[in-house]
């Protein structure tokens, strides 16, 4: 080890700290090199794409007492050596993505030691903010070594390492394993072998025929819901448009009503717990949509096979839940999520790139842009769950929310479940356009009070506003159910006439398939309506394909529910009343058409 004295900005300082950098020479391991996952090449897209600071990831190990510097730099450098995806690396032409991943017998990585006189009142917070700070800055996939590694000390005694990982390489399911093994090096336990594969090796089993139908099968199953699912699951007219970044404070709820209840709730469905709390999760979003169904997206859902559960590479792609809710009570809700989440897990591993160019296409024919709005990722089954700070290891909250730290992330509704037991414990990031302080807290206390009353017997599904208080947004005048999806005729067509360069048009409800124009469902349901387009375009040479291509163009930018009409109607001039659709439908035609696609 070369230890050189050296200032580092990246790092927050506080007042007496010295700063110094311990380079560390790892060898061992086999050379490899071989294409990337489907996982790396989704997180690589990200990488190349994303600000630093969302799509880096931290995590902060705590040291026991005692441990001497020598003891924590020799269990990070047998890590490095026992892992493949810590040795890695990912060559590339400039402006190319990298395709392929290399694997190296030996090299070094840098300790950053910042060594205090103390430490500040919440030490566990402090190295949280260290670690946080270290996710500026993009990874250089090609050379840089993919963690950057800073231990806090006191008086020169290690009392935290704080780390950021390249996503390229380890996901929150990595970064767990990594902390377990590294306090099991420190205790000087020895390792058992590992069982499941490393990055190469899994590349090869994705690139096998076997893993080659697995995700046709997956890109199958991902353009049924794309073209029939609900595309933004909080359409709202206070809401911004799908994907939009926004910043959200977290909600920590830490409950042991929530976990006594769920514990009851699974005992007398008989169904597990993660089922359980998935359907009640489900449930209420799709309750607080005001939709029929749920479309999450599950993103550590990709880990239960055994031959990915423990491997230290990224994993992340999501699996796709959606689930229809139109269930007379929640019993039912159960049963039909089991086999709903299983239908999403075997359905996560995918070409990410060719899922991207398919989310393009459909949504394009289907004029429409899918938001990833809701992301539900429980990791409470991991073997050392990611709880962030010594502060959140408490379980002895009979039922509380605390306010944490705001995050830009570009999901409308986001919640980590870190524990299920003794305690019910979520952390929850709700957009604060669509959920004023008061209604994020009411959500995560409307989750507790749903699976209480499912602990007790089984609940009607039209009960959920008396049970939870949770009330379904409200929507504005003239918003309508088409194509499964919340839509305003309104905003479609200030879209639409933005698009077509300020020409008039008038967008029309029209009857769906069996004669009805209402949209709603009771006990004989009714087919959504659809739209009908009117454009009036004078001497101005349009097209019904040319409209909707120029529609589809603005959607992504456009506010909540824009839907492409499913008819487009080119007329001369508008009518002497406008405003009024069956003056339009008196008109005579000069072309019609759609520009929208086959539907699955």
């Amino acid at each position: 080890m070369n230890p050189a004295a050296r200032k580092d900005t990246m790092h927050p300082n506080t007042p007496h700290t010295t700063t110094t950098t311990v380079t560390v020479a790892y060898a061992g391991g086999e050379e490899r090199r071989g294409p990337v996952t489907m996982g790396q090449a989704n997180m690589i897209r990200c990488i190349l794409r994303d600000d630093p600071t969302h799509i880096n990831i931290h995590d902060v190990w705590p040291v026991p007492e005692g441990t001497a510097q020598q003891a924590v730099t020799d269990a990070l450098r047998a890590l490095t050596v026992r892992h493949e995806g810590l040795r890695t690396t990912f060559p590339h032409r400039p402006g190319c993505a990298p395709v392929d991943q290399v694997v190296a017998t030996e090299g070094t990585f840098t300790v950053t030691v910042l060594d205090h006189a103390e430490l500040p009142g919440d030490p566990a917070g402090y190295a949280e903010s260290v670690a946080r700070a270290a996710r500026a800055g993009r990874f250089d996939l090609e050379r840089e070594f993919p963690l950057r590694i800073t231990l806090l000390t006191v008086a020169g005694a290690p009392a935290h390492v704080a780390l950021a990982f390249s996503h390229a390489v380890a996901d929150g399911s990595a970064m767990a394993v990594l902390r377990e093994e590294f306090a099991e090096l420190l205790a000087g336990k020895e390792l058992p072998e590992l069982t499941s594969l490393p990055p190469v090796d899994l590349a090869a089993v994705e690139a096998s025929p076997a893993g080659l139908r697995k995700s046709e099968a997956s890109l199958r199953y991902w353009e049924r819901i794309l073209r029939t699912g609900p595309q933004e699951m909080f359409a709202e007219p206070r809401g911004r448009r799908p994907g939009t970044d926004e910043e959200a404070r977290q909600l920590t709820l830490r409950s042991r009503r929530g976990g006594r209840a769920l514990a009851g709730a699974a005992r007398r469905t008989g169904h597990p717990e993660a089922t359980v709390l998935m359907a009640a999760w489900c449930a209420l979003v799709a309750h607080r949509a005001g939709q029929d169904s749920c479309v999450t997206a599950v993103p550590s859902a990709n880990r239960f096979h055994p031959r990915v559960a423990r491997s230290v590479t990224t994993t992340s792609q999501d699996a796709l839940l959606h689930l229809d809710v139109r269930v007379p009570a929640f019993d039912a809700l159960v049963a039909r999520t089991w086999g709903a989440v299983l239908n999403a897990y075997r359905h996560s591993q995918f070409d990410s790139l060719r899922l991207w160019e398919m989310i393009g296409r459909v949504t394009a024919e289907r004029g429409s842009h899918f938001g990833r709005d809701v992301v539900f990722n429980d990791v409470s089954a991991l073997p050392a769950p990611l709880l962030g700070t010594d502060a959140q290891d408490r379980d002895d909250a009979e039922h509380e929310l605390t306010w944490g730290p705001p995050q830009t992330l570009p999901t409308r509704l986001l919640a980590f479940t870190y524990r299920t037991a003794p305690q019910l414990h979520i952390s929850l990031w709700a957009a604060p356009s669509l959920f004023a302080p008061e209604e994020a807290e009411g959500f995560l206390s409307g989750l507790v009070l749903l699976l209480e009353a499912a602990a007790a017997g089984d609940v009607p599904m039209d009960a959920l506003t008396d049970v939870t208080g949770v009330r379904p947004a409200g929507h504005g005048p003239g918003w309508l159910r088409v194509d499964g999806c919340w839509v305003s005729p309104d905003a479609v067509r200030e879209t639409l006439g933005r698009a077509v360069g300020g020409l008039p048009v008038r967008v029309a409800k029209e009857p769906g398939p069996h004669g009805t124009t209402d949209g709603t469902a009771g006990a004989t349901a009714v087919a959504d309506p659809r739209l009908t387009a009117y454009i009036a375009c004078g001497e101005t040479p349009l097209t019904p394909e040319a409209a909707h291509r120029a529609l589809t163009a603005l959607i992504p930018a456009a506010g909540s529910g824009v839907l492409a009409p499913h008819r487009y109607v080119l007329v001369r001039n508008p009518p002497g009343e406008p405003d009024r659709s069956d003056a339009w439908r008196r008109l005579e035609i000069i072309e019609e058409g759609t520009g929208r696609s086959r539907q699955v």
